[in-house]
C-alpha cells in the first residue's frame, strides 16, 4: 500500500514500510518526552462521528436546510445571525449542542490520557473545537484550553456584561428539517435579552473571551515547568489554521518535536513526524508500540 504525504515540505510517496517507520519514530518521540501538548482541530472529532464543517459538503450534509439556503459556515457561524434570524442561528448551534452532548469521544482520546499518566507533567490539550469532547473523555478541565470557546457555555448577545455561564439548563428542541429552534431561546439572566453560545464566531466583536484567556494563562504557567515536551497535533488543517499555527509556534519556542496527524494535509517543515492518517488510527498504531 502507498500513502501520499509531505515530509519537510516536499511531496513524496510513503509506502507501508515507510509509514511503519514513521509511526515507530513518533512512538520514540513520545517515550522521550516529559509532557505531551495535544493540539486538536476539527479532524479530531471526525472519528467520533462528528461532521467536518471545513467545506460546504460536510455542513450541508449535516444541515440540508442550510444547503437549500446556500448558507456557508462563515455565514451561519456569525453573531449577526442571532440578531437577524435567532431561530435559525439557535437551530444550528442548538443542534450542535445536542450532538456534542450525545457523542462519545473515540478511543484515541483515552489513549492520549494513558500516555499522559506516564509523564511527569502529564498532558495539556489546546483545541479550537467547541465541542467539549476532551472533558467528556475524562480530561481535567484544568488541562484543557478551548481557544475558540465552548458551545456548552453561554453569554449575553449584546453583551450587557462580561459574564459567561453554563448551558446545562438549556435543552433545545430543534426542527432538524428546517434547522430551527422550536423551544424558547436562552436569555441573559441580567438584561433578559437573547443569549448566544460563548463561541468565537466569524467577524465576532462581541465574544466574551475571559474563560478562554484564563485557560490560556493556565497553559502558559504549566508550560514553564515542562522541559522536554512533544507536540501531538490531531486533525488541524490549513483552512482555519489557528491550531496548526499555535502548535508550530510552541514547537519552535520549546524546541519540541511535532507529530502531525492529518490524512489530507500532513505537510511538516519542523523536526518531527508527519502521519497521513486519521486521528484514531494513528494514535492506536502508535499505542501498539508504546
Amino acid at each position: 500500500m502507498v500513502f501520499r504525504s509531505t515530509q519537510r515540505g516536499s511531496l513524496a510517496l510513503v509506502t507501508s514500510t515507510q509509514l511503519e517507520r514513521l509511526i515507530e519514530r513518533a512512538a520514540e518521540l513520545i517515550e522521550r518526552a516529559d509532557a505531551i501538548i495535544i493540539t486538536a482541530g476539527a479532524g479530531m472529532g471526525v472519528d467520533s462521528g462528528l461532521p467536518d464543517f471545513r467545506g460546504t459538503e460536510g455542513l450541508w450534509g449535516a444541515y440540508p436546510a442550510l444547503g437549500q439556503a446556500k448558507l456557508r459556515f462563515v455565514q451561519i457561524a456569525a453573531p449577526e445571525q442571532f440578531s437577524a434570524r435567532p431561530s435559525l442561528a439557535w437551530g444550528f448551534y442548538g443542534r450542535r449542542l445536542q450532538m456534542y452532548r450525545r457523542t462519545e469521544p473515540h478511543a484515541g482520546f483515552h489513549l492520549l490520557q494513558s500516555w499522559a499518566a506516564a509523564k511527569p507533567h502529564g498532558a495539556f490539550a489546546v483545541t479550537s473545537n467547541v465541542d467539549g469532547q476532551f472533558q467528556k473523555a475524562g480530561f481535567s478541565a484544568s488541562r484543557v484550553s478551548e481557544i475558540h470557546g465552548s458551545v456548552h457555555n453561554l453569554q449575553c448577545l449584546q453583551p450587557c456584561r462580561q459574564e459567561i455561564w453554563s448551558a446545562d439548563g438549556f435543552d433545545p428542541v430543534i426542527d432538524e428539517v428546517h434547522c430551527l429552534l422550536l423551544s424558547e431561546a436562552p436569555q441573559c439572566p441580567h438584561c433578559g435579552k437573547l443569549a448566544r453560545p460563548n463561541v468565537l464566531m466569524f467577524g465576532d466583536h462581541r465574544w466574551v473571551p475571559q474563560r478562554s484567556a484564563d485557560q490560556t494563562a493556565v497553559f502558559n504557567t504549566w508550560l514553564e515547568k515542562v522541559e522536554h515536551p512533544v507536540v501531538i497535533e490531531c486533525g488541524a488543517g490549513t483552512a482555519l489554521p489557528t491550531i496548526r499555527q499555535f502548535g508550530h509556534r510552541v514547537a519552535i519556542h520549546r524546541k519540541a518535536a511535532l507529530i502531525r496527524i492529518n490524512p489530507r494535509e500532513a505537510e511538516l517543515q519542523l523536526t518531527g513526524v508527519a502521519l497521513p492518517l486519521g486521528a484514531r488510527e494513528a494514535l492506536e498504531r502508535i499505542d501498539a508500540l508504546l
